[in-house]
């Protein structure tokens, strides 16, 4: 288990059951660190994707969450997840397909963050509004976005796939609903407002941070896990997936994993029954203006590089990590590394941004260009970086 960046605050899986309630720590996050990484996926039969996003928005300019219910509430679901060695764990999710499938998150369905090998569930079983329950089957898991994909037969159950939304559109301020089963009450709504977007948060379930999460102050509790996050026009914008508690109830910080990241762990999963992300293998730490002026570092924003793994593709590319670490304003700085500007194209003022383009956007194989400044004197040079398949089990 890996400390927490506050001794009194953990990040908690919103999913309730005997292995549900997990516990993380701070991580640089898109890397990984030196304990061994967990299971990526598991292999299944391909199968044809579905057809998704067959509901339209909902009509009108108002946040109705009376209508949004009204409108979406058949097609989440509970989700009960029974394992070989007895554990059991609830969560949500909710149908994106004709076809019967149903988005949620891999804690729900897997053991992940129990061990060092994870396992699915043996048995799944999909409870409707209506009380109506079936079974279901896991199509796969992507640990590194908390992704789970399950299918039932829709000759068993009438399905009402949920529209989704576009989550880059998403903004501060605007009102957002949240439908699942917290503590095992199927078909609760709760409402609140998106509290900030773009959060790099803690896994619950690889050892790689998950970027660009959506926080809310929606009520999330354990049983929550893996149901949707919409929009005022009743669109899927997000899953939600854990909270930042003291008690380990909701306390007003919650995060979803957004749509975009998880249509895209989906449709890999659905196509083939894995996911694969684009590895580089450094870690960067945040220039701001300040930073810059009182080290000389010759851009006024950026990614410095603080380590690069031996043998990765930013080692490969020439790339340089730091050695000198000086304390600046209450932080320390590891000093002497390459600053990052461009990577793949796009401007990076940030640590997050390079593991944003790099998980949604890249793909293993791919060689893109990244722009640093060397030296301090502002002069800048471009080497070519040839990304790999991010590792299970990544070395720092």
């Amino acid at each position: 288990m890996r400390p927490a960046a506050l001794a009194v605050v953990a990040l908690v899986a919103a999913a309730l059951g005997a292995s549900a309630v997990l516990f993380v720590g701070s991580l640089s996050g898109w890397i990984g660190e030196d304990e061994a990484a967990r299971t990526v996926v598991v292999e299944t039969t391909p199968t044809e994707t579905g057809a998704i996003q067959t509901q339209s928005p909902l009509l009108g300019n108002g946040f109705n969450p009376a209508k949004i219910y009204a409108g979406r509430s058949a097609g989440v679901v509970t989700i009960y997840s029974f394992f070989s060695n007895g554990q059991r764990s609830q969560g949500s999710g909710f149908l994106v397909s004709d076809e019967g499938h149903v988005l949620t998150n891999s804690h729900v369905v897997t053991d992940a963050g129990e061990g060092k090998a994870v396992h699915g569930a043996s048995r799944i079983y999909v409870l409707f509004a209506d009380g109506d329950r079936i079974p279901g089957e896991i199509v796969g898991w992507d640990l590194f976005n908390d992704i789970g994909v399950v299918k039932i037969d829709p000759r068993d159950h009438p399905v009402s796939p949920l529209p989704l939304g576009d989550s880059s559109r998403v903004v501060v301020g605007e009102p957002v609903a949240v439908i699942g089963s917290p503590f095992g009450q199927d078909s609760s709504l709760g409402v609140g407002v998106v509290s900030a977007t773009e959060r790099s948060i803690e896994s619950l379930t690889s050892d790689y941070d998950v970027s660009g999460a959506i926080q809310i102050d929606a009520p999330i509790n354990h049983g929550n896990s893996g149901g949707p996050l919409l929009d005022a026009r009743g669109r899927v914008i997000g899953i939600n997936a854990q909270i930042r508690s003291d008690s380990g109830n909701a306390e007003g910080v919650g995060f979803a994993i957004p749509i975009n990241s998880a249509r895209r762990s989906m449709e890999q999963l659905i196509s083939t029954g894995k996911v694969t992300y684009a590895y580089v293998g450094v870690t960067t730490q945040d220039v701001t203006p300040a930073v810059a002026r009182r080290f000389d570092l010759g851009a006024q924003r950026g990614a410095l590089i603080q380590s690069v793994v031996d043998g990765a593709p930013a080692a490969a590319a020439g790339l340089h990590g730091g050695s000198d670490v000086e304390p600046f304003n209450g932080i320390s700085i590891n000093l002497g590394g390459d600053l990052i500007v461009s990577f793949a194209g796009e401007r990076v003022e940030r640590a997050a941004d390079i593991a944003a383009i790099v998980t949604n956007r890249l793909r293993p194989g791919q060689t893109v260009s990244v722009t640093v400044v060397r030296g301090g004197d502002g002069k800048r040079e471009t080497v070519r970086l040839r990304l790999i398949e991010r590792p299970l089990n990544p070395k720092s």
